[in-house]
């Protein structure tokens, strides 16, 4: 009687064991995730998430790698020019060759977006917000997710802090919760539409200081840092085995690496050191939007 060949996923996810029940294994391995924006938060999260056990992937991504994007994403100097989706995918494969990947070399466009959202299960939401059309392919993500029910963890990079919103559009709503809406979208700075999605509660002092550095010099590119990426990986990789087995996940979770390792002296400076700060960065927003007008 010949031998049944072993699994290679049981082998793969072996040492998830007691930590991942069997059940919640399946689950992953059933799934199909969406990773929309193949950067610096949603590529963070492609490799933790095939490494738990994911192995349906759909991965959209218009954008190349660059030098510049070295100090942070899961790239190296040959992945220079390639297209970051097809460079996620082949992460995906060499960690488990069994896996299905999808890429989407366009990105995030109005005409496909919906039949992307209804072929997976949850939305990994990456989508740059540094420019007015990042901002209408991620609310016309959102849209889709929550017009067909799809849940959706977008990350923000703030100096050492990470920011993750969970849009949970299963039982039905509005995208971003109503915090924007699609004129808003079309009509509004980006710096004015972030502050709308993104609480100042969570803004870290170091990235208010940065934003004002920029306004003062021109400067149209946001610093970010390796460790602050990674922790979107590893965070939203334990809220999607949370999301298919159907647990509640908090709307708001904030990790500061910063706030983590300083001494709690340091903490506090910081922090007395913010609404000073703030209504500083407020005041040099509202001179730009007013001296430029809309951003298009």
């Amino acid at each position: 009687m010949t031998a049944t060949a072993p699994d290679p996923y049981d082998e793969l996810t072996r040492r998830n064991r007691g930590f991942v029940p069997p059940a919640s294994q399946q689950r992953l391995r059933a799934a199909t995730v969406l990773v929309a924006g193949c950067g610096s938060t949603g590529g963070a999260a492609v490799e933790p998430l095939a490494r738990l056990g994911v192995q349906s992937f759909l991965l959209a991504d218009n954008g190349t790698y660059e030098l510049n994007n070295l100090n942070r994403q899961s790239a190296g100097q040959a992945d220079i020019g390639r297209n970051k989706a097809e460079v996620c995918a082949r992460h995906v494969h060499e960690i488990n060759p069994q896996a299905r990947t999808r890429v989407a070399t366009e990105g995030v466009q109005p005409g496909t977006v919906a039949a992307m959202v209804a072929a997976c299960d949850v939305v990994i939401d990456g989508v740059d917000v540094t420019e007015p059309a990042g901002w209408r392919a991620k609310y016309a993500l959102h849209e889709a997710a929550a017009a067909l029910r799809r849940p959706v963890i977008s990350g923000y990079d703030m100096a050492g802090t990470q920011y993750l919103r969970f849009y949970d559009y299963r039982p039905g709503g509005v995208p971003f919760d109503g915090a924007i809406t699609a004129a808003q979208v079309g009509s509004r700075a980006t710096w004015r539409l972030l502050r709308q999605v993104v609480p100042l509660r969570v803004v870290p002092v170091e990235m208010l200081e940065s934003a004002r550095a920029a306004v003062a010099t021109g400067e149209e590119s946001v610093s970010q840092l390796v460790y602050t990426s990674m922790l979107f990986g590893a965070l939203a990789s334990r809220m999607v085995v949370d999301v298919l087995d159907g647990r509640p996940v908090r709307r708001h979770t904030v990790v500061d690496a910063h706030a983590a390792v300083r001494p709690a002296v340091a903490s506090l400076r910081a922090r007395l050191r913010k609404p000073a700060v703030l209504a500083l960065a407020l005041r040099d927003l509202a001179v730009l939007e007013r001296t430029t007008g809309r951003r298009r």
